[in-house]
């Protein structure tokens, strides 16, 4: 499938900053899942932009705006191929067992994505649901995927639940949030049961013809990939139910959201207030 993704972000201050700081995390990477045929990205104030690769390997893009402005405006453009990848039969019926096996013998790569994060915390009252998941004996793909399921059935989407801050033993209470919420709470039950698992930022396609709307295509989506023996890491999207595919594009990974924020900045200036602006656009062609 061919997309073509547009992601804008607009900043209005009440009164001019006098800088503005931003790093971004808006860089679409090839991957054996996707090609990328082209991609802008545009600044308003125009300004120099650099970039490097961060820990966890993304493209990060960062720039200052060291003259006085009373707006600010990032516009990301995006043609992106992409393509099934298939994961083998084999790695998806290696038992959990056999999976932390192989994966201790990995432990420099794989240690960030078995510990708890900024927003993935071992809380006392998710003990509770991550002893019915991830039997030594059972298979790790029909785990992860009854794990997967669990979340869509068992929360509630709604934006109003649940902010950035919001933590994951509230989500839990509550059975409410949204797709990084869904994400957090699925790493955090792989985590505590040993199972490598990494936070996945990104875009997906608004309709889907067998299951209709898809839920998360006003922003940026969020799902997640377990690591398999082999040194695959397979997209499960909780928020709705699916394994990520030709409809998924993936921006970044890390542990949580906190690594892959797509905008993080800050201004000086005598505005008290910001007004933010998001909007995301997933056209195929």
């Amino acid at each position: 499938m061919r997309f073509e993704i547009k992601h804008t972000t607009r900043y209005t201050y009440d009164d001019p900053a006098m800088e503005s700081v931003c790093e971004l995390r808006l860089y679409v990477p090839s991957l054996p899942s996707q090609r990328v045929e082209k991609r802008s990205l545009r600044i308003k104030p125009e300004v120099p932009v650099v970039a490097f690769d961060d820990f966890f390997g993304n493209r990060v893009e960062g720039f200052s705006v060291y003259f006085k402005h009373d707006r600010l405006s990032i516009e990301s453009v995006a043609r992106v191929d992409t393509c099934e990848v298939e994961v083998s039969r084999a790695q998806l019926e290696a038992t959990v067992g056999e999976t932390r096996q192989i994966a201790n013998s990995r432990t420099r790569p794989l240690f960030p994505f078995l510990q708890p994060s900024y927003h993935v915390a071992f809380a006392p009252s998710l003990w509770e649901p991550a002893r019915r998941f991830f039997r030594p004996s059972e298979e790790i793909g029909p785990a992860a995927l009854a794990l997967n399921e669990w979340i869509y059935r068992n929360f509630r989407y709604d934006p109003a639940a649940t902010d950035i801050s919001t933590p994951v033993d509230q989500v839990y209470a509550e059975r409410a949030g949204v797709c990084q919420d869904f994400a957090h709470i699925m790493l955090a039950l792989c985590r505590m049961n040993q199972v490598a698992a990494r936070y996945v930022s990104g875009y997906i396609e608004p309709g889907d013809p067998e299951t209709g709307q898809l839920v998360g295509a006003a922003a940026t989506h969020a799902w997640v990939e377990v690591w398999l023996p082999g040194g695959t890491w397979w997209g499960l999207d909780p928020t709705n139910n699916q394994v990520a595919g030709q409809r998924h594009v993936v921006l970044a990974v890390g542990r949580d959201y906190a690594d892959v924020a797509p905008v993080r900045g800050r201004f000086k200036g005598g505005a008290k207030n910001q007004a933010m602006d998001v909007a995301v656009r997933v056209r195929r062609l």
